[in-house]
């Protein structure tokens, strides 16, 4: 490749041609450019298609009899999913925080109003319109439609349909940050103008 020097008026200054040369001792100055002329016979894009690119690929008992492997490391180590205790323990946990959220849930009656206070987000009104099991995350969820377009959704998540609301209008929440009670909706007086 040749590296040619110009200036800021995109006049030709002189070719960076001396390989033990600084770029300190050719007169580089604010707004001068390097522009580099490619002899490889490389065509443009002809390396961005990574399909055409060959891979090396192991299959997975091969993979598994190496001893110098990221996952033999961590079975000898007993790490990680490796480590029976722990992930016993993480399991139990897990067990415990849905029982919970479940138990949080059945309080929760769909039909009725409610304040949902999440972290970092003014109080907002709604009506609860699903309790229960999603797909889209594990655990319990309360969907609310909102009485302000404040939510998220309009009752779907990722095309499955869980409840009917307008778009912005919906929003899945964790049962503990949702309070149950005589909420009614907010008049903000902007119909009367």
């Amino acid at each position: 490749m040749e590296l040619e020097l110009y200036g800021v008026d995109d006049k030709f200054y002189s070719k960076l041609d001396q390989e033990d040369a600084l770029l300190g001792s050719y007169p580089v100055d604010d707004g001068c450019r390097i522009h580099v002329i490619d002899h490889s016979g490389a065509r443009l894009g002809e390396y961005e298609d990574v399909s055409r690119v060959e891979k090396y690929t192991i299959s997975q008992e091969a993979y598994d009899q190496r001893q110098d492997t990221v996952r033999s490391f961590l079975k000898r180590s007993k790490l990680g999913r490796y480590n029976e205790e722990e992930r016993a323990q993480q399991e139990a946990e897990a067990a415990q925080r849905l029982a919970e959220e479940k138990a949080q849930a059945s309080s929760i009656p769909v039909g009725s109003r409610c304040e949902v206070r999440a972290a970092g987000q003014s109080p907002r009104r709604g009506t609860v319109m699903y309790v229960g099991l999603t797909d889209f995350k594990p655990g319990y969820w309360i969907g609310v439609r909102y009485d302000e377009p404040l939510g998220k959704n309009d009752g779907s998540v990722n095309g499955k349909r869980y409840f009917e609301c307008q778009a912005k209008y919906g929003a899945f929440v964790k049962p503990a940050v949702v309070t149950v009670g005589d909420f009614p909706e907010e008049d903000y007086g902007l119909d009367e103008m």
